[in-house]
């Protein structure tokens, strides 16, 4: 049997009405009375009841955010950030890593305000969907919601640039080419564009598959080019988790960074710093795409007026010590 509001109003020893206000934060109670009705309830294990919310407030204050993977560092590093800054507006977070058409279908059962979609495949939504939604994703001509694109073609060129400006003209981009995942697909048209704005010669600077983008994998993939003594002077690695392996596999094989290589990573993160060598990085800042993830779901569930369907945001170059001139003599 459910616990209600009037349950909590008799342990309580107040009305009904003083429950609801209570529960809801409202300033006309008082806090110890507030404290109080709070404890019982959580002693009783009461759960709001979000659909008769709705039909009263017309809201439920729910999120619905849909990542169908979140093994890696970074997605649950903004999956952390963007349930954080809900949390600062007044909104809880439902997190699902159900295939999109079912997620969304129950979010649609929980009658959430709002949804966020991490778009992490070539996923077009083919369903009616009229509640205000935000995806992250790489930008498409046929949306027909916000989507907040964080450039990753820009942040590799930005990473390619810096290596030619400390002279590099022999780079390597290691990463997962697989063709499914739109993310990656980015990065590889990032290098291979550089590469040719640059005007570095294609036949040594190649594009190395990892096929992953975990730790063993940038592990094995650098392994197999020191066997092959296919080493470059420079390279961008697409991930953190690539990174760690690739540094660890050049520590084994005493091949120093950055006297023997420079390596940049894509990823945005603190954890960046804490490697066993602090990396360059490149990337949007988690902190500054879950900020504008929520504050563009916000403007959808407050505003009437138009938003942009696409803000493509501005990647940053981290300099660290993983990088270094080479000589040109």
């Amino acid at each position: 049997m459910s616990i209600t509001i009037k349950d909590i109003a008799k342990q309580a020893g107040v009305s009904y009405s003083t429950v609801s206000k209570a529960l809801n934060n409202s300033p006309l109670v008082k806090d110890d009375t507030k404290t109080k009705i709070i404890e019982v309830a959580e002693r009783l294990g009461y759960q709001p009841n979000y659909a008769a919310q709705r039909l009263v407030k017309k809201s439920t204050n729910i999120i619905g955010l849909i990542w169908p993977t979140i093994d890696r560092t970074v997605p649950a590093r903004l999956v952390g950030l963007v349930r954080a800054a809900l949390e600062q507006k007044g909104y809880a977070m439902i997190l699902s890593v159900d295939p999109i058409e079912e997620a969304i279908n129950m979010f649609k059962r929980f009658q959430v305000d709002g949804v966020i979609l991490f778009e992490g495949t070539n996923y077009q939504l083919n369903t009616t969907f009229d509640i205000p939604m935000v995806s992250y994703g790489i930008t498409h001509p046929n949306k027909t919601y916000p989507l907040i694109d964080a450039n990753h073609r820009l942040a590799i060129e930005k990473a390619v640039k810096h290596l030619v400006d400390l002279g590099h003209q022999d780079i390597q981009f290691m990463g997962s080419l697989a063709k499914d995942d739109p993310f990656q697909l980015e990065k590889q048209q990032g290098f291979i564009d550089a590469i040719t704005k640059y005007k570095l010669p294609t036949e040594r600077c190649h594009l190395i598959d990892t096929k992953g983008l975990d730790w063993f994998d940038g592990y094995k993939a650098i392994a197999s080019c020191l066997k092959s003594n296919n080493l470059p002077t420079a390279m961008i690695s697409a991930s953190y988790e690539l990174s760690g392996g690739i540094i660890r596999c050049l520590a084994e094989h005493h091949i120093q960074i950055p006297k023997q290589l420079s390596l940049i990573s894509y990823d945005n993160i603190p954890q960046m710093a804490h490697l066993e060598v602090p990396l360059t990085a490149v990337g949007i800042s988690m902190d500054n795409l879950a900020a504008s993830i929520v504050e563009t779901l916000m403007l959808s569930l407050t505003t009437e007026s138009s938003i942009p369907l696409t803000q493509k945001l501005n990647p940053e170059l981290v300099i660290r010590k993983s990088c270094s001139k080479i000589s040109q003599g």
